[in-house]
């Protein structure tokens, strides 16, 4: 009978943990936009701005921010930036992620692209660990033709 009892006193206790740690504020973050920037005849880049809010005291670390580029689900290029610096204490801070797409993965797909951009966003938070926050956003790239070139 002593078992059962300390199980539902840890059962308990777990319980108001959980309700805890749900409760608990969380960074969030959203993509507040795209822009393409530095069109060559290498590629293009892509500058995904990423607006976070980290409702937290103290400064939290960004441990990494994976991407992936997607179109008409074939995938483009993905890849990951490390310790991307931190988000200051109860601040929204804008981060600018720049992704480089070759020249010949454009070439290979159709004249106006249509993609999708998923990302990662890793937060270090104190007492739990890595914490990471899915992003997406859809947009389109358009090309330029020979005659808008020439």
């Amino acid at each position: 009978m002593f078992g059962g009892g300390c199980a539902a006193v840890l059962d308990m206790a777990n319980k108001f943990l959980l309700e805890k740690v749900v409760r608990i504020k969380k960074p969030a973050a959203k993509i507040v936009g795209v822009a393409i920037e530095d069109v060559s005849s290498d590629g293009v880049t892509l500058n995904t701005k990423i607006s976070v809010d980290n409702p937290y005291a103290k400064s939290l670390p960004v441990s990494e921010i994976s991407y992936a580029v997607k179109s008409a689900d074939r995938m483009i290029l993905s890849g990951k930036i490390e310790k991307t610096g931190s988000l200051p204490a109860k601040e929204e801070t804008v981060l600018v992620l720049p992704v480089r797409i070759e020249h010949t993965m454009l070439l290979s797909l159709v004249k106006d692209i249509n993609y999708e951009l998923d990302l990662g966003l890793t937060i270090d938070l104190p007492l739990f660990g890595d914490f990471t926050i899915p992003l997406s956003w859809k947009g389109e790239i358009k090309l330029p033709t020979i005659s808008s070139i020439i």
